[in-house]
């Protein structure tokens, strides 16, 4: 108790004056607009960032778990929509759910691997035998067409992208039904072509591009792009037409790989089509 009395004595003055500079920055801030309205804006500054800090960390941690929640449920709706379904009865209009049959089923996938600037170029995907995944199933992003499965494994599956050569997606001009094939030539990550479309055809440039939906690999109307640019394909009656991807590959995470329900039926069918014979 003695040596705690010595210290107050010892050091009175300077507690003092400890004191009295808290008193008077308190009267100061409190009662002067200027100093107060400047506190306030710096601790609010202060607060914000460390809330802003936070908020960034807790999107990060759970950034994986929404994708996955916002994946199901665009699944979800895309299964509702008229060409995930076969119809049973051509001679109704009305859609009716005991008229229509489940023909495409969608499986989410993460793109774990990719490439973008390479002549061919493919993309991994975390998804593989295991959960259904075969060859030759398209695949697509929340924006538009992305490739087609090439190889599979276990639980992995590789992707050959639409930015590879000889890709060939049936696709057509939505606003005419104009079709043809979906090629690479351009080796430029946003840009492709169609070939097989006659220059007789009208074709407007930044018309949409979709699935034609012909070789059981998409539904029909998934979006591929628009027009960017047409010409007339020297010594031949076709348009060279460049188109501008719906989706940029060279940012790509979350795909869904499309399962055709009727795919084998209509290639057993496909297949007694007799071969013409050369001359």
């Amino acid at each position: 108790m003695r040596n705690l009395i010595a210290f107050f004595k010892r050091f009175q003055v300077f507690m003092a004056f400890v004191i009295l500079q808290a008193v008077a920055l308190y009267l100061y801030v409190n009662y002067m607009s200027f100093p107060k309205s400047q506190y306030l804006t710096s601790a609010s500054i202060v607060t914000g960032n460390i809330l802003k800090a936070k908020n960034d960390v807790t999107k990060l941690l759970n950034l994986s778990r929404t994708n996955s929640i916002l994946q199901k449920k665009i699944i979800e709706l895309r299964k509702e929509r008229p060409e995930s379904f076969f119809k049973m009865d051509r001679d109704l209009f009305k859609i009716n759910d005991t008229l229509f049959q489940q023909q495409y089923e969608y499986i989410p996938a993460t793109v774990i691997n990719s490439t973008f600037d390479k002549r061919n170029n493919f993309f991994t995907l975390d998804v593989g035998r295991a959960q259904g995944i075969q060859r030759e199933m398209g695949v697509f992003s929340d924006k538009g067409v992305v490739g087609i499965v090439h190889f599979t494994s276990e639980h992995y599956c590789v992707v050959k992208s639409v930015l590879t050569e000889n890709i060939n997606i049936d696709v057509m001009v939505e606003n005419n039904g104009a079709f043809g094939l979906l090629k690479w030539t351009s080796q430029h990550a946003r840009y492709g072509n169609i070939s097989g479309i006659s220059n007789d055809m009208r074709v407007k440039k930044w018309s949409k591009v979709v699935t034609r939906g012909g070789a059981g690999i998409f539904p029909k109307g998934i979006p591929v792009g628009k027009i960017a640019k047409i010409k007339s394909v020297e010594g031949k009656p076709l348009w060279d037409i460049e188109i501008l991807f719906a989706e940029d590959f060279r940012k790509i995470q979350s795909v869904y790989v499309i399962k055709n329900l009727f795919k084998a039926e209509q290639e057993k069918l496909e297949s007694l089509i007799p071969e013409d014979k050369e001359e």
